[in-house]
């Protein structure tokens, strides 16, 4: 893993976190958005954990790049912006995790963890402001998001979750216990009911749905 924040004591601090950790190692860091890019390029790291706002190249335009550098490599952005646009980017740039700076210990190992695994965190400070938002008497999207997830069945909901999380579709068939055929067609009766065209605006319906880690769904499965 690379450690990228400007702050010199925060990157030590995290670094002395990680290494209590005996399946997380800490292999560069660095101080700024090139430089965590040339640190990519030479360790090819399995997860490199990002601040957003650093000096040079910035963090959502750093994360873009790394996957053209590394594609192997995920990226965990960690960073005290709670504001939607910023989450809203740093997914569309391809993170894979995104953790508050306020956020418990606990919290930030099982974003790198799950990055590691495939899988998508978003910090439930963050994915709370997206609900709060969604669920405002004056946004048209608070519709959307309750009455659209209460029609989705059992089932459409966790292929839902297992798709935004980063699953293959032959991984949500051995979750579900379904062929790999049923989750195809479950994918695409998805994306018909949540009327969005691709995987991107699937994670994102998700992230407001509650249904990825660290986050609590707005409504119960039937």
């Amino acid at each position: 893993m690379v450690i990228a924040d400007d702050h010199t004591i925060l990157r030590r601090g995290l670094r002395a976190l990680l290494h209590e950790y005996t399946d997380l190692e800490v292999v560069g860091e660095a101080a700024s958005g090139d430089q965590a890019l040339e640190q990519v390029r030479l360790h090819k790291p399995d997860v490199l954990l990002l601040d957003i706002s650093m000096p040079g190249t910035g963090g959502v335009e750093a994360a873009d790049q790394v996957r053209k550098l590394s594609p192997q490599t995920r990226v965990v952005i960690l960073t005290m912006h709670t504001e939607p646009a910023y989450l809203n980017s740093a997914i569309a740039a391809g993170a894979s995790g995104y953790v508050l700076k306020s956020a418990l210990d606990s919290d930030l190992v099982s974003a790198i963890r799950a990055a590691h695994e495939g899988k998508t965190f978003i910090d439930s400070g963050v994915a709370g402001h997206l609900v709060d938002k969604a669920l405002g008497q004056d946004s048209p999207r608070q519709d959307s998001v309750r009455e659209v997830y209460d029609l989705l069945s059992l089932r459409e909901r966790q292929v839902l979750k297992l798709v935004a999380e980063g699953s293959t579709n032959r991984e949500i068939a051995s979750e579900a216990c379904i062929s790999v055929k049923s989750v195809e067609s479950y994918r695409a009766r998805l994306l018909k009911k949540l009327r969005i065209g691709n995987k991107r605006e699937l994670v994102r319906f998700a992230i407001e749905a509650g249904l990825l880690s660290g986050t609590t769904p707005i409504s119960n499965p039937r």
